[in-house]
């Protein structure tokens, strides 16, 4: 089948780790070369944001990458997009009426937005948001720099795509929340690349001392201020910080936290880290740390998972599906509860290696991305055979 995934801020070959550049440009990617291989013909469509970016690119067999022209060809926040909307919308429904996909499947809520008005009702439209504005809403208050009109949208948009698809099932509960019926939601995980991603491999270079790895955007809501808090408490113990640039705003604070802590010298805030490299990096960890305030799926877990590395995180969205029962869940914002379990797994090898096992095993037999694509798929064939009140039956 023909499959376009819209995706207007997240391009699926942009470098990963800024501000607004993380595990939904590495879904998208993922996904768009496992349906690829499963034999779909797939077309990504993403803003332009760099005059240097050309009309298309075929990054791999099946695979399209169309940058859609619409405001400045420069980086914006995608908080500051909205503006821009209407020309997406636009030159996605000319693009449309010259070569109509079978489905439209549509990542965060501005391309559902524009999908289900480019499609016209002509088209089937798939939605899944990778986060909602009502959890940003509740957790960041005042900080939260979201459109005003971001969750009446969101609320519209589950009413009128065929399907939602959820990453997991904390998110379904808020989506039913808003009034989305729960038969036209399918809960369909991200996914790993298992063959980067894996027990066996090279591991980057580290010290004697006990190492703790976070890695993901620097934005305050990933709460790494709570992962150097809970480090005062492990003086012998090393944390590297990977993610973003390192003059990046929030570098530059969790940098001088450390320093206000005294911990400069254990405290390592080392930037963005290639994708290839990250692997390496997280073999090298004797626990991965992911303890944001809210984790629509949170990719990085799964990842360290994947690689047999224990992980510790926050017991919030996703992490309640991915983690429990494979990992260990602590209360967001909670440095000492984070503080115990951080002294605890790296100082026991037996643990280290069961807690490491379970999380291999599960990211193995859930995650995989020819997995998620099949089930995927599954959910495009049966909206678009008029199916949906089926859709249920894949959750889980």
């Amino acid at each position: 089948m023909k499959v376009d995934l819209i995706s207007e801020h997240a391009d699926p070959l942009a470098a990963i780790g800024g501000v607004d550049s993380g595990g939904q440009n590495v879904h998208v990617a993922r996904l768009a070369l496992a349906l690829a291989n499963r034999g779909h013909t797939v077309v990504v469509h993403t803003r332009r944001s760099s005059a240097s970016q050309p009309g298309s690119v075929r990054p791999a067999p099946g695979v399209t990458v169309e940058y859609v022209t619409a405001g400045p060809a420069t980086r914006v926040p995608k908080d500051e997009l909205p503006a821009y909307m209407p020309e997406f919308t636009d030159r996605l429904a000319r693009s449309w009426a010259a070569r109509p996909p079978d489905v439209a499947h549509a990542h965060f809520w501005m391309s559902g937005q524009a999908a289900l008005r480019a499609a016209g009702g002509g088209i089937p439209v798939v939605q899944t948001f990778h986060a909602l504005g009502t959890v940003k809403r509740r957790w960041q208050g005042e900080a939260d720099t979201s459109p005003a009109h971001r969750i009446e949208t969101e609320r519209e948009i589950g009413l009128c795509a065929d399907a939602v698809l959820a990453t997991c099932g904390d998110e379904v509960r808020e989506l039913c929340a808003m009034g989305v019926p729960e038969h036209r939601i399918a809960v369909v995980p991200c996914g790993v690349d298992l063959k980067a991603f894996r027990p066996e491999g090279p591991v980057a270079p580290r010290t004697e001392r006990p190492l703790v790895l976070s890695i993901g955007r620097m934005v305050p809501r990933k709460g790494v201020d709570t992962v150097l808090r809970a480090m005062r408490r492990l003086p012998g113990a090393d944390l590297v910080i990977a993610g973003g640039g390192h003059g990046d705003e929030e570098a530059v604070r969790l940098r001088e936290l450390a320093e206000g802590y005294g911990m400069g010298d254990r405290v390592h805030v080392i930037g963005s880290v290639p994708r290839t490299h990250v692997p390496a990096l997280m073999r090298s960890a004797d626990v991965v740390v992911s303890v944001p305030w809210y984790e629509p799926f949170g990719m990085v877990p799964v990842e360290a998972m994947a690689c047999g590395v224990p992980v510790v995180a926050s017991a919030v969205g996703g992490h309640l599906d991915t983690v429990a029962g494979a990992g260990v869940l602590v209360p967001p914002r909670r440095p000492r509860a984070l503080a115990r379990e951080l002294q605890e797994v790296p100082g026991d090898p037996g643990r280290r290696a069961e807690l490491g096992a379970a999380g291999a095993r599960r990211a193995r037999e859930r995650y995989g991305w020819p997995r998620v694509a099949e089930r995927t798929e599954a959910v495009y064939t049966q909206v678009i055979e008029g199916k949906v009140g089926r859709l249920a039956a894949l959750g889980g």
